[in-house]
């Protein structure tokens, strides 16, 4: 890429909703779609090229995942995740507050702990060209979830709603001390990952996203805003009617921008000039079912539609999932890499 401008700039440009020299992007893959790209190219350093501009730091501690059994690892909240079809994620053994009570018991881990942080100044330091931010998985929703259970939660908020803004307000604090610590460092922003939507819209429905989850979300994108950091979120679904909510709480980026649930073009046309976009390369359709000819053409789009004047990241609605072909992997990545040259 012989352009002099760093991607941190380019991204800064694009964020500022004015036009940069080419559209940022940032492209992921599953770990079986690495496997794929890496028998395809025969190029073990291939997935270094790929010129991506954006690095994530995680507040995680050294030891946050611990094998218990092979294709079985806990957390640091101590729930355990069968990895064993899903190797990226997946899913949840037990939930740790089955019984509403047990709870007043429960500890969180620490935010403040030092370690979680130790590996900051080095990926910095080697990053400055990139732009920079803490990354929070699980930022919610997510977690609360996962520690009670996605029927129960839900049942909750009907029927014990003081239970859920308890718990979530535990959430929310730890949070808030991850922020504390990553914000004293020289980021660019804080990235939170929280799913909200399914593919014909929220799992709680807007009124219950508006009672239990936005002010909270507010409080934790407040700290970052007050910080002069940006925010981006990641929530997949069909959460449309929620973006004028995004931009009310302080949202600057949202991810995953689902071509499949989310009329890309529309979007840009009613919040471009207030909110920026990541994301919107269909991974449910084009990606794993078109022709290359057919991934070029709706990079090429994107990039002249979404990313005029700025305001986009270009990458696939979600890591390149591993039912994509290869040719289509590669005709990405040459799509992107074109318009640098």
């Amino acid at each position: 890429m012989a352009n002099a401008i760093t991607p941190r700039e380019r991204v800064r440009t694009a964020l500022q909703h004015k036009q940069p020299d080419a559209t940022p992007h940032n492209v992921g893959f599953t770990v079986r779609a690495q496997e794929k790209l890496a028998a395809y190219v025969q190029d073990p350093e291939y997935l270094d090229k790929l010129g991506n501009h954006l690095c994530g730091l995680s507040p995680a501690t050294p030891n946050a995942w611990e094998e218990v059994k092979p294709g079985y690892w806990r957390d640091e909240f101590g729930v355990v995740w069968n990895r064993n079809v899903d190797r990226d994620i997946g899913m949840v053994e037990i939930f740790l507050l089955e019984d509403p009570a047990s709870l007043d018991s429960y500890e969180f881990p620490d935010p403040h702990l030092p370690e979680r942080f130790a590996h900051y100044p080095a990926t910095l330091a080697q990053n400055q060209h990139l732009y920079l931010t803490q990354n929070i998985g699980f930022s919610l929703f997510e977690r609360a979830w996962t520690l009670r259970g996605m029927e129960n939660l839900l049942v909750d908020m009907v029927e014990r709603p003081s239970f859920v803004e308890e718990l979530l307000d535990r959430i929310v604090e730890f949070n808030l001390g991850l922020l504390e610590e990553g914000l004293k460092y020289e980021i660019d922003g804080c990235h939170f990952g929280d799913d909200w939507g399914q593919q014909h819209g929220l799992i709680m429905g807007p009124r219950r996203w508006r009672q239990f989850l936005k002010p909270r979300l507010a409080k934790q994108y407040a700290k970052v805003k007050e910080a002069g950091k940006s925010v981006s979120i990641h929530s997949c679904g069909r959460v449309w009617e929620l973006l004028p909510d995004f931009i009310e709480i302080g949202i600057d980026v949202f991810n995953p921008f689902q071509p499949e649930v989310i009329d890309v073009f529309e979007a840009k046309e009613k919040y471009g000039d207030r909110l920026s976009f990541y994301g919107g390369i269909s991974t449910q359709k084009t990606l794993p079912y078109g022709t290359p000819d057919d991934v070029k053409r709706e990079v090429r789009t994107l990039i002249e539609r979404v990313g005029k004047d700025g305001g986009y990241i270009l990458s696939p609605a979600h890591a390149t999932p591993g039912d994509v072909p290869p040719e289509n992997m590669v005709a990405l990545l040459e799509a992107i890499w074109e318009q640098y040259d």
